[in-house]
């Protein structure tokens, strides 16, 4: 059915959703409080292109269920962007156009220090606003209600992030956002699903706090120092 919900990407932190009408150009009404440790399951704000409306937003719940599951269970909060053609959970919506955007401003990522599960906060330029390519459906329960569900693509990790896990999230420069929504070109859409250029990132250890996901406050997404010898630093 996917990844995991251990296998990366996991937690993300969303804290700016002022200017997120500006940023991606919709211009609909929101209602989205700041996010610092956002957790699958969780209803997330999306992007969406919808014919003759232009971009709308849209809440979601995090962990894909496609139409065709027979449970609410079946979900998915990954998905392999080289695998997503061909896995049935997403190659329909890929080829459909249920591709959507993600607004983020950071992601967490775990390293393992003997018995300790290190968060680290990976962000773009200086914290910028960003967003990752997703992919949505929507499921009906047996009462026939709608429940709209989104996924987040993955794919290989640039050097920065994999000093610390082998896979991350695709990241979309904005130059690509109405590619990823719009086009019917198949080929131009997998183009861009592609790892972040690590050059243009930085991350930095945070509190264990995140740990939790009912911690969601800033304490969980500022930087630390971190109290261990200098020979178990990563760099």
């Amino acid at each position: 059915m996917g990844e995991t919900i251990w296998d990366v990407c996991n937690r993300f932190r969303s804290t700016r959703p002022q200017v997120f009408a500006e940023h991606f150009q919709a211009w609909d009404q929101i209602q989205a409080r700041p996010r610092f440790n956002v957790a699958p399951t969780d209803q997330i704000l999306t992007v969406q292109q919808e014919i003759g409306k232009g971009r709308t937003f849209s809440m979601m719940r995090w962990g894909l269920v496609p139409s065709w599951a027979p449970a609410m269970s079946s979900v998915n909060f990954n998905a392999r962007s080289e695998k997503v053609t061909t896995t049935p959970s997403f190659s329909d919506a890929i080829v459909s156009g249920r591709r959507c955007l993600i607004p983020a401003d950071g992601f967490y990522e775990w390293h393992t220090l003997g018995t300790i599960k290190q968060p680290y906060c990976f962000e773009v330029g200086s914290g910028e606003l960003f967003a990752f390519a997703g992919l949505w459906d929507e499921w009906k329960n047996p009462n026939g209600q709608a429940i709209k569900s989104c996924v987040i693509l993955t794919t290989s990790a640039n050097p920065l992030v994999a000093e610390i896990h082998h896979r991350m999230p695709v990241i979309l420069s904005p130059n690509n956002y109405s590619l990823w929504l719009n086009s019917q070109n198949l080929n131009d859409v997998l183009s861009v699903l592609n790892p972040y250029d690590a050059k243009l990132m930085h991350r930095y250890p945070v509190s264990t706090r995140l740990n939790d996901s009912r911690n969601d406050n800033p304490e969980c997404a500022k930087p630390i120092e971190l109290e261990i010898p200098t020979q178990a630093r990563l760099f």
